[in-house]
């Protein structure tokens, strides 16, 4: 836990965009967005989408895609295509000294693209990946809270009322009873099939962590999930517990040089990179 907020810290030399990438990874409803726009900001970076399903066109409700509200005037690539074109995006916002921030729970999309073989990004890139957790019953619940909003963003209750105008006509009544009843169990299968993925994505982190070895700071937002959202506690508690570990994390990453390592030197530290001590900073927090 944060014991207080604390600034950007101050470390000699400035942040190198060059040759970095941060990854925010995470369970679907996690808050992958949220920090994304939040680091892209601080950072003057850009977003490249890695989530296998908001590639594609349409479905932005279902798909929980960024709306332009959420996104403001942060650049995103990759909305609506990924393969080679991964590659493609973050050497050009690396080009551009911008930070680029790969963002998805789509986490064999991830790992696919740090081992490319034809771009070999993990041979010329240093890697910085993050990971929000969140306790799997708080997010369940957070989850099913989720799916009721999406319904009623794509189903105006205006048009329910059966007792008015041509509405009133012999059979729709009925079909509605039936649609009524039919929505109540897709809604539910929904919300099953939801925590189903948040759990496979939750053991494909696990994985890259234990088996892969790669060295992923884990950001716990629960306390974030259990506050309403909006509320000025939730935005108290993010910016402290997830935000500010992030900057922290983030600039340091960016203050390391590892321009004179070969390539090999480089793969082995993305399998057993250096780990930064926290304590020392003036934002000290418990795992």
């Amino acid at each position: 836990m944060c014991n207080e907020t604390c600034p950007l810290l101050h470390i000699g030399q400035p942040p190198q965009m060059d040759h970095k990438v941060v990854v925010v990874m995470g369970v679907t409803g996690a808050g992958k967005s949220r920090l994304s726009i939040d680091l892209a900001t601080h950072f003057k970076g850009e977003i490249v989408n890695s989530d296998k399903i908001q590639v594609y066109k349409g479905l932005d409700i279902a798909t929980n895609k960024i709306t332009e509200k959420k996104g403001c005037l942060i650049p995103r690539h990759l909305i609506l295509s990924f393969c080679n074109m991964a590659s493609f995006a973050v050497n050009s916002i690396s080009g551009r000294e911008k930070l680029p921030i790969i963002v998805g729970g789509s986490n064999s999309f991830i790992e696919a693209l740090v081992y490319d073989k034809t771009y070999k990004l993990c041979t010329r890139y240093d890697f910085c990946f993050l990971w929000i957790n969140v306790s799997m019953h708080v997010l369940n619940s957070f989850l099913s809270e989720r799916v009721d909003k999406m319904v009623r963003t794509m189903f105006n209750p205006k048009n329910l009322d059966y007792s008015k105008g041509i509405r009133k006509a012999i059979g729709v009544p009925e079909f509605n009873r039936y649609f009524r009843a039919e929505l109540s169990k897709a809604i539910n299968e929904v919300k099953i099939n939801n925590c189903k993925l948040a759990s496979q994505q939750f053991e494909k982190i696990n994985r890259l962590i234990n088996v892969k070895g790669w060295n992923v700071h884990r950001l716990d937002a629960t306390q974030v999930m259990l506050k309403k959202q909006g509320k000025r506690e939730e935005e108290e508690i993010w910016k402290n517990m997830v935000m500010g570990q992030s900057k922290i994390i983030v600039t340091k990453f960016l203050c390391q040089n590892y321009n004179n390592k070969s390539s090999m030197d480089y793969c082995l530290w993305l399998r057993h990179p250096v780990s930064f001590d926290l304590t020392k900073t003036s934002m000290a927090y418990n795992n």
